[in-house]
C-alpha cells in the first residue's frame, strides 16, 4: 500500500520541492521520481529552480513529455494523463488527489501555508485516510 507523506505549512513550494528532490536523490539507493505540478507556468518555474537552487548540486531532470524522459530520473509533469515510466515516488504540488497516486511506493503532498490550498490538504488527508494508507505529516519549519 502506498505510503503517504504530508509536507504542510510550506513557505515556498517549489524551493521545499528542489530540497526534497535533492534529498530523495542523495540517498544511498537514490530512487527515481515524478513530480506532478498544477500547470505549465508551475513546472517552468520548478525547472528553473532545479537548476539554479544550488552551485553545487546536479538533478538531473526533464518534462515528462521530453524524449530523454525514460532515461531521466526526476520527471515534471502537469498531466496525469501522459505516460510515465515506473517510478516509485511521487510529489504532489497539485490541490487534488492524483488520480494514479496508487501506483507509486511513496507520495509526498506538499501543502503550503495558503489557506485554500491548506484546505485541499486537509481534503486529501482525509481521502487518504479512509483509504487506509500509512500517513506522515511533517510540519516545515517557518523560514
Amino acid at each position: 500500500m502506498t505510503r503517504i507523506d504530508f509536507h504542510s505549512n510550506v513557505a515556498d513550494k517549489i524551493r521545499y520541492t528542489c530540497r526534497l528532490i535533492r534529498k530523495a536523490r542523495s540517498q544511498a539507493t537514490p530512487q527515481p521520481l515524478v513530480v506532478l505540478l498544477e500547470n505549465r507556468q508551475q513546472l517552468n518555474l520548478l525547472d528553473n529552480e532545479l537548476w539554479s537552487f544550488s552551485a553545487t548540486d546536479f538533478i538531473p531532470h526533464v518534462a515528462a513529455d521530453h524524449p530523454l524522459a525514460a532515461q531521466t530520473p526526476v520527471l515534471l509533469t502537469d498531466s496525469e494523463h501522459i505516460k510515465l515510466p515506473d517510478y516509485p515516488f511521487l510529489i504532489n504540488l497539485t490541490r487534488s488527489t492524483p488520480a494514479q497516486f496508487a501506483r507509486y511506493q511513496r507520495v509526498f503532498e506538499i501543502i503550503s501555508q495558503d489557506p485554500q490550498d491548506a484546505q485541499a490538504g486537509r481534503q486529501r488527508y482525509a481521502f487518504y485516510k479512509q483509504g487506509g494508507h500509512t500517513l506522515n505529516h511533517i510540519v516545515a519549519e517557518a523560514s
